[in-house]
C-alpha cells in the first residue's frame, strides 16, 4: 500500500488541500469527491487504484481546502469548478490525466470532459449521470423529482446551514445513513465543519441554474457507475446517459447497496476504474 501525503497546491488565487497517493511516475489519475463529503472518501480506493500503477491525485475541492473558499455565490459556478481542476493539472505539469468523479464530482467531471477533452484521457463517472440526461430527469420524471426535493433547503442561504449544523452536524452525518465507516464520516464533518465551509459546499447548489445540462456531449471513453440502492439519483437519467457519450462506453450497476460508492464499494468500484482507464 502506498503512503498519502497531503499538498497545498496553489491554482490561481486560491491554494488546494491535495492528497497524492502513488509512485511520482505513476499514471496520473483525478478523483473529486462530492458532497457532503471530502477527499478522503477516496481512503478505501486509492489504494486499489495505486497498487495498479496510478498516482492518485484528490483535491478537497472550492469551498472545501480552507484556503479555497471565495465568498459569494457566484465564485461558485461551474465554470470555475471546472477551471479549478484544469488549473491543478497546470499545476502538475499535466497535460492530461484519467478523470473519476463521485456525486457533485462526477458533475463537475462531466463538464471537464465536456469542455476539456484533450485533458482527460477517460472519465469515470459514479452516481451522477451526464448533466443533459440527469437535467431531463429533473424535469419529466416525477420519480426523480421527489428524490432531489432536498435541494430546495440547500439553495437556501442561512436557513441549510443553520440546518445541518446543529447538534453537532446530526443531519448531514444522518445524510450518511451508517452506510459508510465511522472515520470517514468524521473527515468529512470535520472539513465542512471549518468556518465558512459549509457554506461553500452549499454555495455549489446555489450557483446552479438552468442551463447546467447545456454542455457537449461526450467524447472521451467513459464509464457511469450506479446503484440501485442510491436514494438521490434514480433509474430514469442513470438509463440515459449513454445518449450524451459519443465515445466507447460501458454502464456499471451495482445492485443495492447505497448513494456512497466510493466508501462503501470500493473493490468494485477500483475494478470499473481500471477497466476504463487501462482501456
Amino acid at each position: 500500500m502506498s503512503s498519502t501525503s497531503t499538498f497545498e497546491i496553489p491554482v490561481g488565487d486560491l491554494t488546494f488541500d491535495v492528497l497524492i497517493s502513488g509512485p511520482d511516475d505513476g499514471i496520473p489519475l483525478v478523483a473529486l469527491h462530492g458532497f457532503p463529503e471530502s477527499a478522503a472518501s477516496w481512503g478505501k480506493v486509492t489504494p486499489l487504484l495505486t497498487a495498479a500503477g496510478y498516482r492518485v491525485i484528490a483535491p478537497n475541492q472550492r469551498g472545501y481546502s480552507a484556503s479555497a473558499r471565495p465568498e459569494g455565490v457566484d465564485a461558485y459556478k461551474i465554470e470555475h469548478l471546472v477551471a479549478d481542476v484544469v488549473g491543478l493539472l497546470d499545476a502538475l505539469g499535466l497535460p492530461d490525466a484519467h478523470l473519476v468523479g463521485h456525486d457533485w464530482g462526477s458533475a463537475v467531471a462531466w463538464q471537464v470532459a465536456g469542455r476539456h477533452p484533450n485533458r482527460i484521457r477517460s472519465l469515470t463517472a459514479i452516481s451522477v449521470p451526464h448533466p443533459t440526461a440527469f437535467g431531463w430527469a429533473l424535469r419529466e420524471d416525477e420519480d426523480q423529482k421527489q428524490r432531489s426535493s432536498y435541494i430546495g433547503l440547500l439553495r437556501q442561504e442561512g436557513k441549510a446551514e443553520e440546518v445541518l449544523s446543529e447538534n453537532n452536524f446530526r443531519r448531514l452525518r444522518a445524510m450518511f445513513d451508517g452506510q459508510i465507516d465511522p472515520e470517514f464520516a468524521d473527515e468529512h464533518i470535520r472539513v465542512l465543519g471549518g468556518e465558512g465551509a459549509l457554506t461553500g459546499a452549499l454555495n455549489w447548489y446555489r450557483a446552479m441554474t438552468r442551463d447546467f445540462g447545456d454542455i457537449d456531449r461526450t467524447t472521451v471513453p467513459t464509464t457511469y457507475v450506479w446503484s440501485t440502492g442510491d436514494t438521490a439519483l434514480g433509474r430514469a437519467g442513470a438509463e440515459r446517459c449513454g445518449e450524451f457519450v459519443d465515445a466507447p462506453y460501458e454502464f456499471v450497476v451495482l445492485e443495492g447497496g447505497s448513494h456512497w460508492i466510493p466508501e462503501e464499494r470500493a473493490e468494485e468500484l477500483a475494478e470499473a476504474i481500471l477497466a476504463r482507464a487501462g482501456s
